[in-house]
């Protein structure tokens, strides 16, 4: 769909290019995401209007990124979804398995058109998200500036949510007892830095909520429960414009990644698989999602069509990005199996 055209023939170009998704108007595409706030904004700016322009219709699913069960539809041929939402260690690792179609760019758009870190192998970035410090200003009166902060349960009495699972909450411990952000994997990559981590993490944990779904967070803190919580940045700015203007975001030291579209391998509607993410992946689209929920897009030209009010919100504004850092998909891949078991065990205890 994003292929150079050529400027001889415009008109005939375009026809093609319209008659690529009209003239193919028949399957319907199953699209598995994450749900809650972040299926509402793929549905505005990707499922209604690609549903238009193909005469087809997008069938929306949900998950919580399970993994087992795109292992278990592949290998027992029976695959019902057809574009899969996915977190960037574990497409890279499914990638490895076997588990995800390695891309075709040609039915996508040329790879330079997008973040270089969007560009995988058997995935192409959505948005850029952010994991970030949140707080409730009605509960706490003075505002917590750091992850240091968040542990520092005398200045700052109560509660805290965090995501049950290793990743980020392992990063975030070591930031908080002091290592430099460029040095996280570096450190957590030893048995000693392992060991470090969850030496720090024994210091709240009775005072931790965890949380598993994208949603709770802004719960949790509305409701009074936590005082402040490791959460999704635009979960928080979607609470904020439904009028909980008390919830506040502290960008420092956050980690941030990408969301994917991957293609588990035996779906029967491969190329309809295609034409959806090439049309996900358009600016236009992506910059209609940046809108809805402040996710920055991945394709170079998106961020110049988002509302300039918007702009500031993204994890991909300069001031959020100072002091922020990747997450390391490769680490999560060789250890994160490890780790989850390490970090179940722990917080089963």
């Amino acid at each position: 769909m994003s292929h150079t055209l050529s400027k001889a023939r415009p008109i005939a170009a375009a026809l093609a290019a319209m008659s690529l998704l009209a003239g193919t108007a028949s399957a319907d595409v199953t699209v598995i995401s994450f749900g809650g706030t972040n299926q509402k904004a793929q549905a505005k700016a990707f499922y209604e209007p690609y549903a238009k322009a193909a005469g087809s219709k997008v069938v929306p699913g949900e998950y919580n990124g399970e993994q087992a069960k795109i292992k278990a539809m592949v290998e027992a041929k029976n695959v019902s979804w057809d574009v899969v939402e996915v977190e960037s260690p574990e497409l890279a690792r499914g990638c490895e398995e076997g588990l995800y179609e390695k891309l075709d760019y040609g039915k996508i758009g040329p790879k330079a058109d997008f973040v270089p870190a969007a560009v995988t192998e058997c995935g192409i970035g959505i948005f850029v998200w952010s994991t970030i410090l949140a707080y409730n200003s009605d509960t706490l009166k003075t505002a917590p500036t750091s992850w240091i902060d968040f542990w520092d349960l005398k200045k700052f009495p109560g509660k805290r949510g965090m995501r049950k699972g290793a990743k980020f909450t392992l990063e975030f411990a070591l930031v908080a007892d002091g290592v430099k952000p460029e040095e996280v994997y570096k450190t957590l990559g030893t048995k000693a830095g392992v060991e470090r981590a969850f030496k720090k993490l024994d210091q709240i944990k009775s005072s931790i909520q965890w949380w598993e779904a994208g949603a709770q967070p802004p719960q949790l803190l509305a409701a009074g429960d936590v005082v402040m919580t490791t959460a999704y940045n635009g979960r928080i700015a979607t609470a904020q414009k439904e009028g909980k203007t008390n919830l506040k975001i502290v960008w420092t030291n956050n980690i941030y990644d990408f969301d994917l579209w991957g293609i588990p391998v035996g779906t029967t509607k491969k190329d309809e698989a295609y034409k959806f993410i090439a049309f996900a992946s358009k600016p236009e689209n992506q910059a209609v999602f940046a809108g809805e929920i402040p996710y920055g897009p991945t394709n170079l030209k998106g961020t110049a069509l988002v509302d300039k009010k918007i702009v500031p919100e993204l994890p991909t504004a300069p001031q959020n990005m100072k002091g922020a850092f990747a997450s390391n998909t490769q680490f999560w891949v060789e250890h994160g199996e490890d780790l989850e078991q390490r970090f179940n065990a722990w917080a089963a205890k």
